[in-house]
């Protein structure tokens, strides 16, 4: 999968979204409870591990992501650099914000690849949805 590049280097902090519904026009925030953030070598592994997840062909099933990153720059204050929504019905992501160049608004990725597997083994625990 395709990240901003520009927006993965300068990304300081993620914070992990388990969300409550999709935006009723992509482009605005994501609604949901920010169960997890991410920061450092932890945010750079996080964006590493998502830049493997495999293509795939999208399989339909409406768009209904659970989960989703906001990537933060160095300063606290500004808006995202970027918002990432992952679909594991359908295998499809959605990007958005100011660092997303347009084609990489939309990508398919393979949910059932060890990456991305992990990534919402990562995610459930950061919503306490598994534990020790």
């Amino acid at each position: 999968m395709k990240l901003p590049a520009g927006a993965v280097g300068a990304t300081a902090r993620l914070d992990v979204v388990r969300i409550a519904a999709g935006p009723e026009r992509w482009g605005d925030p994501m609604t949901g409870d920010v169960t997890a953030r991410w920061e450092g070598a932890e945010a750079a592994g996080a964006l590493a591990l998502i830049g493997r997840f495999p293509t795939a062909r999208q399989t339909l099933c409406g768009f209904a992501p659970g989960w989703g990153v906001r990537a933060y720059g160095h300063d606290p204050a500004a808006p995202p650099l970027f918002e990432a929504a992952f679909c594991y019905g359908c295998d499809l992501a959605r990007l958005w914000g100011p660092a997303v160049p347009e084609g990489l608004g939309r990508q398919p990725f393979a949910s059932d690849s060890p990456n991305a597997q992990y990534l919402l083994l990562r995610f459930r625990e950061a919503a306490g949805m598994i534990g020790p």
